[in-house]
């Protein structure tokens, strides 16, 4: 494994060697710390590349990393498997993990192997990181905008792999004053939007606004759901979604974003409100209640 690594994992003891990885501290900010997991079956299956799969595992932790305005450092990964495993095909899983630390400047010092049951394998990274500005998730008020990057929804297609953190867009908007909260699109902006409510608010949408993802719209067409609930209830987007100030000028920060950002749309999809009796999500156009408000749930088969 550290030869398939390569440059991406630097020599003991800053890395592979010892029972632990000698690291500088932190002196450049907030640490912060974020792990996260791919299991086949769940987060890839045969029809996904084992090099995608192993760019999938590092780039869900830099997402996380994204969502708090941060820049990656260093990182450690656990490898539970079958006996089965192809030796092969774990060279390529390593291939697309060397790659994708490279290019984000993450460096991998070390980590475990356990066994698992014939068939099984996940990999789980916990990946450090640094913030001038950590950006949180209860931090949001009322009246505060509601925004999120690029476009959301059909991403069984080909994001949930294919993607790319939006490392550079988060350390922009962490760096806003205006900035209220923010995190990442993992489980769906229905599910993921409920972190950012401020208590006794709900949230009412422009539904117009919501950036619906081409893929999207294919899936509806092979689905009983509309692309828009697609578009609001699919997971791994891997998109931010943030919160600005009410009193913020947001016109003046949305052509900043489009001088800074020109490839990659940014969308005003509403406001935090009073609490409309029980709804959590509404039509800001008829003030009634939405009738989406569950994504992805990790233990629903439980």
């Amino acid at each position: 494994i550290g030869q398939w690594l390569g440059a991406a994992s630097p020599p003991s003891p800053e890395g592979i060697g010892d029972d632990c990885a000698i690291l500088p501290c932190c002196d450049n900010g907030k640490q912060i710390v974020t792990t996260d997991t791919v299991s086949y079956g769940l987060h890839f299956d045969d029809s996904i590349a084992a090099e995608d799969a192993g760019a999938k595992l590092i780039k869900r932790n830099l997402s996380d990393i994204a969502a708090m305005g941060g820049t990656p450092n260093a990182a450690v990964l656990a490898l539970l498997m079958g006996p089965d495993i192809s030796i092969g095909w774990l060279q390529h899983f390593f291939r697309g993990v060397r790659d994708t630390c490279l290019k984000h400047q993450v460096r991998l010092v070390g980590g475990d192997i356990s066994s698992l049951a014939p068939g099984n394998f996940s990999a789980v990274l916990t990946l450090t990181g640094f913030t001038q500005t950590p950006q949180l998730r209860h931090t949001a008020k009322i009246g505060d905008h509601i925004y999120v990057t690029g476009k959301l929804g059909g991403s069984i297609r080909n994001k949930h792999y294919a993607f790319e953190p939006r490392l550079a867009e988060g350390r922009w908007i962490a760096s806003q004053s205006e900035c209220s909260a923010m995190m990442d699109l993992t489980d769906g902006l229905a599910k993921d939007l409920q972190a950012l409510l401020p208590e006794r608010c709900s949230a009412a949408i422009h539904l117009q606004n919501i950036p619906i993802a081409q893929d999207a719209h294919i899936v509806a067409d092979q689905s009983t759901h509309s692309p828009l609930q697609h578009a609001f209830c699919d997971g791994e987007d891997y998109e931010l979604l943030f919160t600005i100030d009410a009193n913020a000028n947001c016109e003046a920060l949305e052509a900043r974003w489009a001088t800074q950002f020109p490839n990659l749309p940014l969308s005003r999809i509403g406001n935090f409100i009073p609490k409309v009796e029980q709804a959590v999500f509404v039509d800001a156009k008829s003030n009634t209640a939405l009738p989406w408000s569950h994504g992805f749930e990790h233990l629903k088969q439980l």
